[in-house]
């Protein structure tokens, strides 16, 4: 059964609408970090599930530190997390969409994009990497458990995430 892009991005924005608003800022340190992990990965030549899923896990970190950023600014709109995710989920999209790296035929695992696989489960990944560490920092006291934790976490579960679909689609 092939799904549609579109059902799929639609997918994406209401689970993205549906998260809880109290998640806490995502640094840029983590930013850069997944940001290089993609560009890295798409200069190696390596397969567009992998390449999604650090574009999802940098799409979401982005989307969630914006959304930090403009409520320390007193910026309160409704469904501002919708807005933004659409925003930047649509920003890393469209140019994909524009230059045909999405929705070839040959580019696809179980019948679904390659690109857009991975970016949903990149997402989620970071996404539930960032709560585990508030969770983790909680039960610590509110203090992490070593340097870097809140890096540490999204980062291991991406390239987790890596290792298993390079043994996937190899």
């Amino acid at each position: 059964m092939k799904i549609s892009k579109k059902t799929i991005f639609a997918f994406f924005c209401a689970a993205l609408a549906a998260l809880p608003a109290t998640v806490k800022a995502v640094c840029p340190v983590c930013i850069v970090a997944v940001g290089a992990g993609l560009g890295l990965s798409r200069w190696l030549g390596i397969d567009d599930t992998i390449t999604g899923l650090w574009l999802g896990g940098l799409t979401i970190a982005v989307t969630v530190w914006t959304k930090n950023w403009l409520n320390k600014k007193n910026v309160r709109l409704p469904l501002l997390s919708l807005w933004l995710a659409l925003v930047y989920y649509g920003s890393a999209l469209t140019p994909l969409y524009v230059k045909n790296l999405l929705g070839h035929p040959l580019n696809a695992l179980w019948s679904v994009d390659k690109l857009i696989m991975g970016m949903a489960i990149g997402t989620i990944l970071f996404y539930v990497a960032e709560l585990f560490y508030e969770f983790l920092k909680k039960r610590n006291d509110g203090r992490a458990h070593f340097p870097f934790e809140k890096i540490v976490l999204p980062m291991a579960a991406l390239l987790v995430a890596s290792a298993i679909f390079y043994f996937l689609t190899k």
